[in-house]
């Protein structure tokens, strides 16, 4: 599976990919030239290259595959958290105002579940358990248009 199949290499794949940068180690070890092992292994030499640096820096360990490049996401039980902190509202945790902000739920996030996530990825989040973003269907009735056009006239110029 490729990137537009959703996702990166699979498990099998990243597996096969991870015994080839142990054998090339291995290789290492015995005192092989960069080039023999490419051409052996069908890489290239400057993977070669990278993989006998790393194996140099932190030996076998440093070969090995990271795993999954995607985000954590929250389990299910994770989120039903998110959800009642959410539903507590932003003043409970410390804002000013009623606003939910994409990244204010991203400070909650970071802050309950110890995850650091773009803003695009807690958009994502929110998106898949079915969240929407919200905006009043009218206008407030205390919204005072006359001030509104004195501040876009005198104080939005000078702000940009």
């Amino acid at each position: 599976m490729r990137y537009a199949q959703g996702g990166g290499l699979t498990a099998e794949r990243r597996q096969f990919r991870e015994r080839i940068r142990y054998e090339a180690g291995e290789r290492f070890a015995r005192g092989g030239k960069t080039a023999v092992i490419a051409k052996d292994l069908r890489v290239s030499e400057r993977s070669v290259e990278r993989w006998r640096r790393a194996w140099q820096e932190g030996g076998r360990d440093a070969l090995a595959s990271a795993g999954s490049p995607k985000a954590p996401r929250l389990s299910d039980g994770q989120f039903a958290e998110l959800e009642k902190e959410l539903a507590r509202g932003p003043a409970e945790h410390g804002w000013e105002d009623q606003r939910w902000t994409l990244a204010r739920i991203r400070v909650l996030i970071a802050w309950k579940f110890r995850i650091d996530w773009s803003i695009a990825a807690v958009w994502r989040l929110l998106h898949r358990h079915g969240w929407s973003w919200q905006s009043p269907a009218r206008r407030a009735l205390e919204r005072d248009e006359r001030a509104v056009e004195l501040w876009k006239k005198d104080v939005w110029p000078q702000a940009e």
